[in-house]
């Protein structure tokens, strides 16, 4: 492993994969990460001669892995590989380390692609964090292959053995239908992306709250599958929406939702840390920023609009824990307005 390097020392899952799949042949390996893409890298440093590819499905932790190891550019363009869909096979070891709080549906996901992509005598090595699990075990087992287990403090580990096809293989994409504006819009979803299967409640006040008038410029920061750009976009032509997100999957979907409804005033950027194209030049900035890393990711929200917008134009956003927002905005935003619609809160500011 590299306790000394950038990267720092991998999570239990990832960890307890690498063990396990150091004692099994491989010349042409895929695996995911848990962390910093260390069991990839290590592989690929052991095994000189073979091809080892690191898939992500996140741009942020495919920078971040590619900055904690210090790989050139050459270099992480011929291990890491971010896209919406595994790189396709065949493989003959598959890595797939997991956490437990990871979405079922999107473990589902991974492991039945990692699965189909190996070849016959191929073999899936996965780990999660949670010693006591069944969960996962039972998932391999659907496969119809013979399920080894390899326990550990904090992880339990799997091994099988690929020795035929899968007889079914589950499609995960959707397709939803919502009402914005007395019109029907059809959204596309798929395991990981934000909200899966559905449009969040959140997505659904910030619509409600939008207000658009022809030819401004919106920006949806974290477009996840795409419904408030969707319905924005929908409300009226001569307005131009722009939606970013970090995850591969937010973007093909909102992508593909801009062609179902026909919307060519919707465009959409992969980006990793909130970069977009001309600065200062957008009327409304809308987000519906995730709970999780400790703000770290509003954070992130809030210096992508206030870089975006012009001067006097508003963002909008929603969320559930308002008193952070407010706090933070009180001496860079002015007209800072709150409103709760069924524990959601919503907050528009201006930027001066």
């Amino acid at each position: 492993m590299e306790p000394q390097s950038a990267a720092g020392l991998p999570r239990a899952s990832e960890s307890h994969a690498l063990e396990i799949a150091q004692d099994i042949c491989g010349s042409n390996i895929i695996a995911t990460t848990s962390g910093r893409a260390q069991a990839g890298v290590e592989l690929a440093q052991q095994r000189p001669e073979a091809k080892v590819t690191v898939w992500f499905t996140d741009l942020f932790q495919h920078d971040s892995a590619v900055n904690a190891h210090a790989l050139s550019e050459q270099k992480a363009q011929k291990i890491f590989v971010c896209a919406a869909d595994m790189p396709p096979g065949p493989y003959d070891l598959a890595i797939i380390p997991l956490s437990k709080s990871g979405e079922a549906e999107f473990t589902r996901d991974i492991v039945q692609s990692a699965f189909s992509n190996l070849a016959i005598g191929g073999t899936l090595v996965t780990a999660i964090d949670n010693p006591t699990d069944t969960w996962l075990r039972e998932q391999l087992a659907a496969t119809g292959e013979t399920v080894s287990v390899r326990p550990s403090v904090k992880t339990v580990g799997y091994v099988i053995r690929k020795t035929r096809e899968l007889q079914r293989i589950r499609d995960f994409r959707c397709r939803y239908v919502f009402r914005d504006s007395g019109k029907l819009i059809h959204a596309i979803s798929r395991p990981g992306v934000f909200s899966h299967r559905r449009i969040d409640p959140g997505a659904r006040h910030l619509l409600d709250q939008a207000e658009l008038s022809a030819g401004m410029r919106v920006l949806d920061i974290g477009c996840g599958s795409g419904a408030v750009s969707l319905g924005v976009a929908a409300r009226d032509i001569g307005v131009q929406v722009h939606a970013i997100d970090c995850f591969t999957r937010s973007v093909e979907c909102t992508r593909e939702g801009a062609a179902i409804n026909k919307l060519s005033n919707l465009s959409v950027s992969l980006v990793a840390h909130g970069e977009i194209d001309a600065e200062g030049t957008y009327d409304l900035a809308i987000a519906n920023p995730p709970y999780y890393s400790d703000f770290r990711i509003a954070e992130l929200f809030i210096d992508t609009a206030a870089r975006a917008l012009v001067k006097g134009g508003k963002l909008l956003l929603v969320t559930k824990h308002p008193a952070w927002y407010v706090e933070r905005m009180h001496e860079s935003w002015e007209d800072i307005a709150t409103g709760e619609v069924k524990r959601y809160h919503l907050i528009e500011v201006t930027k001066p």
